[in-house]
């Protein structure tokens, strides 16, 4: 073997497995499950939770930014395939682990041994008032109540689209609520009906009655470890770690899993443990042994994650530094230079506008194929929407300058370049400085988002919290965030009053 060789096969080795999942308790639970199985195994690890939607995850999968998440058949062959349902479980995983190899080469392993399929709840007293058994019932009674649905199903063909051609659902008004927020709104009264999955927690905990799907629509959803090419080629031991929990899961051991996660409050690190320890999968735990959460208030919860949420900050200051410091770069010259070519320049500015209309977690999504998940992305799509507000106020602000000013300077003899360094730009200094405070409060805020594609930042705790239905981590990333903001303001605000011309 050659030392280049060596070389390259150790680093190989030493390059971590990365586990994902998306925003939801099972999701993060089972990611959990895999990460500590790997680890069991002596493969090192790193967890990318809280991915956006079942396209961002698989897109990061497909673009090997990521090496497994779990994932379930009825969404492989529904959302991401576009196929017609398979109501025989075992039909539907053949062709979900058929296609996904043939058409990207992606690895579904053998199913986890539980179903999670679509549960439509109601409250009970709901049931009784409307007679309400079946979704055959619900789609009679659904002109007069509100549903409260997850933009997930919503948009997906299995989901509310299916629903009204099956069932003729056509709710008085549809709300588009995420995923762990829609059970305290029907709990309150604020919808009347939701989708939920078969496996939660927060069913059993609001005793929720869940409609039988008389006519069979929902295909089978077998959750099952779905890894990308490179684990199954170069580590074949961590794809034999991960098969040890095939079919090893049953329904009511993971709904009391979630139960666990989602009601209780404990930490899913812990019941992901237990589960393992229980199943006699691993003997001891790879990494440190966190602490159940306890249901105290936010500012001790805050102050007991001090040092996480102090890295948290850190990595999002960078985030927001690179990318504003990049969009200047870029933004204060082409805006100086639209200035001398005023014919085209509102076309171009407000070309560059265009980048704000586009959703956050969309742009975010786009970058995934390109350039994977993680900072890189997030860092692009910063840059981008930091670009308009920085362009647009220093061409306004150079073009309107004080005209008196700049005729009484051209009329005592300056040059173009002159009357743009000393003349121009200083008086411009504050509407320009206006963009950059702008562009730097709006960077502050869509840079939570980049928790979705695995970037970090105090977005990680609000996803998390939205999740896991826990105020307080959704507190300790928005908290810090509001401030962090005000902070950037205040500090660029004191940068502006040092480059504002005196009288």
């Amino acid at each position: 073997m050659t030392p280049v060789l060596g070389i390259v096969l150790v680093l190989a080795a030493q390059k971590p497995v990365v586990v994902a999942s998306k925003p939801f308790a099972e999701s993060y639970l089972l990611a959990e499950a895999f990460a500590q199985v790997l680890e069991d195994a002596g493969l090192p690890v790193e967890r990318r939770p809280g991915l956006g939607a079942t396209e961002i995850a698989f897109g990061a999968l497909r673009a090997g930014a990521i090496d497994v998440y779990p994932e379930y058949t009825g969404t492989g062959l529904l959302a991401i395939l576009h196929e017609e349902g398979i109501h025989d479980p075992r039909a539907a995983y053949r062709r979900v682990a058929a296609e996904f190899a043939r058409r990207w080469d992606l690895r579904w392993l053998p199913p986890l041994g539980f179903e999670n399929t679509y549960a439509v709840a109601v409250r009970p007293e709901t049931a009784q008032r409307y007679a309400l058994r079946t979704l055959s019932d619900l789609g009679r009674a659904s002109p007069q109540l509100v549903a409260g649905l997850t933009p997930d199903f919503i948009g997906r063909p299995d989901g509310l689209p299916a629903l009204e051609r099956t069932y003729g659902f056509h709710p008085r008004a549809v709300r588009s609520l995420l995923q762990t927020v829609k059970y305290t709104a029907l709990a309150e009264g604020a919808v009347d009906v939701i989708d939920g999955y078969s496996t939660d927690g927060l069913i059993a905990r609001h005793h929720l009655v869940v409609l039988e799907d008389d006519r069979g629509l929902f295909p089978p959803y077998e959750a099952a470890a779905l890894v990308s090419a490179r684990l199954a080629r170069d580590l074949p031991g961590a794809v034999l770690a991960l098969e040890r929990l095939s079919g090893r899961l049953d329904v009511e051991t993971m709904r009391a899993l979630n139960r666990r996660v989602e009601v209780d409050g404990e930490d899913v690190r812990v019941v992901a443990r237990d589960a393992l320890r229980r199943l006699g999968i691993v003997q001891s735990p790879a990494t440190a042994e966190p602490l159940p959460r306890e249901r105290s208030g936010f500012l001790p919860y805050l102050w007991s994650h001090r040092s996480e949420t102090a890295h948290q900050l850190a990595r999002h200051l960078l985030l927001v530094a690179i990318s504003l410091a990049a969009a200047l770069l870029v933004a204060l010259p082409l805006g100086l230079a639209l200035e001398r070519w005023r014919a085209g320049a509102e076309s171009i500015v407000r070309g560059v506008g265009v980048l704000q209309t586009i959703p956050s977690i969309a742009l975010l999504a786009f970058m995934i194929p390109l350039l994977g998940i993680g900072v890189v992305p997030a860092l692009v799509a910063l840059f981008l929407y930091s670009l308009y507000p920085i362009v647009r106020n220093t061409y306004t602000g150079v073009r309107d300058a004080a005209p008196e000013a700049v005729a009484a300077a051209r009329a005592l003899g300056m040059t173009d370049g002159q009357l743009l360094r000393l003349v121009r730009l200083p008086l411009a200094a504050p509407v320009i400085m206006a963009g950059v405070r702008t562009a730097a409060v709006i960077d502050v805020g869509t840079a939570t988002l980049a928790a979705f594609i695995g970037a970090g930042g105090l977005g990680d705790p609000i996803v998390a919290g939205l999740a896991l239905s826990d105020a307080r981590m959704i507190l300790a990333g928005a908290v810090p965030a509001a401030a962090l903001a005000i902070l950037v303001d205040l500090a660029l605000g004191l940068v502006e009053r040092t480059v504002r011309p005196r009288r």
